[in-house]
């Protein structure tokens, strides 16, 4: 009698569990855009972390006047940057631009005598195509007013990631003792060990990816320099910037680099196109698989299989984390599966 009850308990108790474990799943499921902030707000704000505590270190003697905010110095000294480069950058090239719009009606039978001279474009009319282009610009800036809720969207996704970087940085130590406090003595130090061991290699990932955005910067900087591009300084700053975004990032650069090339003559844009097409092989096949194997300690293959995983389960967003993710796999797989030799 004693043991149907304890079997009639047992099986009560794993149907309990299954259904908890489905209704886990679906609200999951549910808070995924949600879940995905969270995970990678604590992945950069672990990520940030050396960056941080060097911050902190830095003394005047025996005074540190950034031991209590060195994270607001930091997000200061980024958008201090920022703005910098904006201020530098952008007055000349509107500038620029207002100049270009003076000068274009006068420059329209240039334009329309040098494309008489190519093959089959005897018969472009470019003042149609201006015309058909300040269209494309209405409808384009009617579509950017349409979508302003969609923008505040996404500003506001950002604004609260980095509200919650700030927050996993400056509490995340008291959430992760806490988290850990759930587990036995025993299985909550190997997990510590690993998790500690994690933290250090998706520290090194920043380290990796920073001189991945250097080389882009100063390689874009001399190649524009030889070719004469306007806005090169500025370019190869921006080129460098947004190599920290994944596709989205070498497409803008490309856009960008052949927008200005494009008003000088059409060899810049030839020799821009050439630059970037043997960069992103050269990039893509051995520099992020070695750079990011030294730093974070992952195969080249897996780092190429962690992007792609990423992209294709989050976008950009979750090609930004695959690699400090797949690391952080890596030990846990390491720590827990790969069995060990006694």
């Amino acid at each position: 009698m004693a043991a149907t009850e304890d079997r009639v308990q047992s099986l009560r108790g794993a149907i309990l569990f299954a259904f908890g474990l489905a209704l886990a799943c679906y609200l999951a499921w549910l808070l995924r855009a949600e879940l995905l902030l969270l995970f990678v707000s604590a992945l950069f704000a672990v990520v940030l972390r050396p960056l941080v505590e060097f911050i902190e270190g830095i003394s005047i003697r025996t005074w540190r006047p950034f031991r209590k905010s060195a994270i607001v110095v930091l997000i200061f000294a980024v958008l201090a940057g920022l703005g910098l480069f904006v201020y530098l950058a952008v007055p000349p090239v509107i500038r620029d631009l207002r100049a270009f719009a003076q000068e274009m009606p006068s420059r329209l039978p240039e334009i329309q005598a040098r494309l008489q001279k190519i093959p089959f474009a005897d018969q472009i009319d470019a003042a149609g195509l201006v015309t058909q282009a300040q269209g494309a610009l209405t409808q384009s800036a009617s579509f950017v007013l349409l979508s302003l809720k969609n923008w505040a969207n996404t500003l506001f996704t950002l604004a609260m990631g980095l509200i919650l970087t700030v927050y996993f940085t400056l509490e995340g130590d008291v959430a992760y003792r806490w988290g850990l406090s759930f587990l036995p003595p025993l299985s909550r130090m190997r997990l510590d060990a690993a998790l500690r061991r994690a933290q250090i290699r998706m520290g090194r990932w920043l380290l990796g990816q920073c001189t991945l955005m250097l080389i882009f910067g100063v390689l874009s900087v001399i190649v524009y320099l030889l070719l004469g591009v306007r806005y090169a300084y500025a370019l190869g700053v921006l080129n460098g910037l947004l190599n920290l975004i994944p596709v989205l990032g070498a497409a803008l650069s490309i856009g960008l680099a052949l927008l200005a090339a494009a008003v000088d003559s059409w060899g810049r844009v030839l020799g821009v196109a050439i630059f970037y097409l043997i960069y992103v092989q050269i990039e893509n096949s051995w520099l992020t698989p070695r750079i990011m194997r030294h730093s974070v300690g992952l195969p080249g293959l897996a780092i190429l299989v962690a992007l792609l995983i990423g992209s294709a389960l989050a976008g950009i967003v979750g090609a930004l984390v695959s690699v400090p993710t797949a690391a952080l796999v890596a030990v846990l797989v390491d720590e827990y599966l790969v069995s060990k030799d006694s």
